[in-house]
C-alpha cells in the first residue's frame, strides 16, 4: 500500500526525491494544478517565503491537483511543500507566526520548508505547530506538546482522500514518527544558524535540510561566483554545505544537494537524498543511477 506523500515513500526506501517550483512563487490557479498534476518530479515547491501568501490560490491550486490525478506514481496527488514566509531565526518569531503554519497545513499541504532557521528553539517551535496534541512521539525533553487546533482536519482530509480523524494520526513529521506524512524542511542559510547547525538538526520531527548558498554567501559578504542553479565553489560555502551535510547525516535527516546534467551521480554519493536544480532529465538519471522503480 503506497504512502499519501510520495516523497517521504521513496526518502523511507533511501531513494533521491526531485522537486520542481520556483523559489519566488508559482502560479498557483486550477488549470495550473491540472498541468502539474502529471509533472515528472516527486514534490512540488511552492515558493511563499518571497512569492505571494495566497491560500485562495492554494485551495484552487489544489483542487487541480486532485482533479488531474492520480500522478503516474498512483498518488492521489503530487507531494506539495510550502516555504514558511516566516523565518527560523527565534523562537517568538515563529510562535507569532504559527497563524501561518495553520493556514497553509489546513489546506492540506504535504510540508513545509522553515527559511533562514537560526536556533535550535525557531526550529522546536515550528514542529510543535506543525503537530495535533494528540500526536504525542517524542514530546518530552525537547519538543513539548503539539499546538495544531481542531478544525484543520476538515479541509485537509479531503484533499488526502481520508477520514478526519485518519488525518489527525497521519498529519504528524516523518521520520520522527515513522507513520507520519508530513515532511518538514529547514533551509540553513546564515551564518548564525551555520555556527548552531549540529544542535538545529538535532532537533526532532525535521525529515530535511539544506544549506542555502545564497543567502549563505550573503550572510558571509561574499559576492557569488556562479548564478542560475551552478553550485558555488568558494571554499568558504563549500566548507558550509559540508558541515550541514555532515550534521545531517549524524541525525538521519535527508541532505538537499543540487543536481546537475553531468554531476547528479556525484552529488548522490555525497549522500545527497533531495536534489534541487533538477529537469525531467536530470531526474531521469538520477533514477536510472539508483535503479529507482517509481515513476
Amino acid at each position: 500500500m503506497i504512502r499519501i506523500n510520495k516523497a517521504i515513500e521513496l526518502l523511507n526506501a533511501n531513494e533521491p526525491i526531485y522537486y520542481m517550483g520556483a523559489h519566488s512563487g508559482h502560479v498557483l490557479t486550477y488549470d495550473q494544478g491540472l498541468k502539474d498534476s502529471q509533472t515528472w518530479a516527486d514534490y512540488i515547491n511552492i515558493g511563499m517565503e518571497h512569492g505571494c501568501f495566497d491560500m485562495t490560490g492554494l485551495d484552487n491550486y489544489i483542487k487541480g491537483l486532485i482533479d488531474g490525478g492520480p500522478t503516474k506514481s498512483g498518488h492521489r496527488t503530487p507531494a506539495l511543500i510550502v516555504e514558511l514566509p516566516a523565518e527560523g531565526i527565534s523562537e517568538d518569531l515563529i510562535r507569532f507566526n504559527g497563524w501561518q503554519i495553520r493556514q497553509i497545513l489546513a489546506r492540506g499541504v504535504h510540508g513545509i520548508l522553515l527559511c533562514q532557521a537560526e536556533t535550535p528553539e525557531a526550529v522546536k517551535a515550528f514542529v510543535e505547530i506543525c503537530r495535533y496534541p494528540r500526536n504525542s512521539i517524542g514530546v518530552g525533553d525537547v519538543l513539548g506538546i503539539g499546538t495544531r487546533g481542531v478544525g484543520s482536519e476538515i479541509t485537509a482530509s479531503k484533499v488526502w482522500g481520508i477520514e478526519n480523524n485518519e488525518y489527525i494520526q497521519f498529519a504528524d513529521p516523518w521520520p520522527l514518527n515513522p507513520k507520519g506524512e508530513l515532511l518538514l524542511g529547514l533551509k540553513i542559510e546564515s551564518v548564525k544558524g551555520l555556527e548552531r547547525c549540529e544542535e538545529i538538526l538535532r532537533v526532532p520531527g525535521i525529515g530535511f535540510a539544506e544549506m542555502g548558498p545564497g543567502d549563505m554567501s550573503m550572510s558571509m559578504g561574499i559576492v557569488r561566483e556562479a548564478e542560475g542553479g551552478i553550485p558555488d565553489q568558494d571554499p568558504r560555502i563549500i566548507e558550509a554545505r559540508n558541515r550541514v551535510n555532515s550534521a545531517c547525516k549524524e541525525n538521519g535527516i535527508a541532505f538537499l544537494g543540487h543536481g546537475t546534467k553531468d554531476g547528479i551521480d556525484k552529488m548522490i554519493d555525497t549522500g545527497a537524498r533531495v536534489i534541487s536544480g533538477a529537469d525531467e532529465e536530470i531526474a531521469e538519471l538520477g533514477r536510472r543511477y539508483t535503479n529507482s522503480q517509481m515513476k
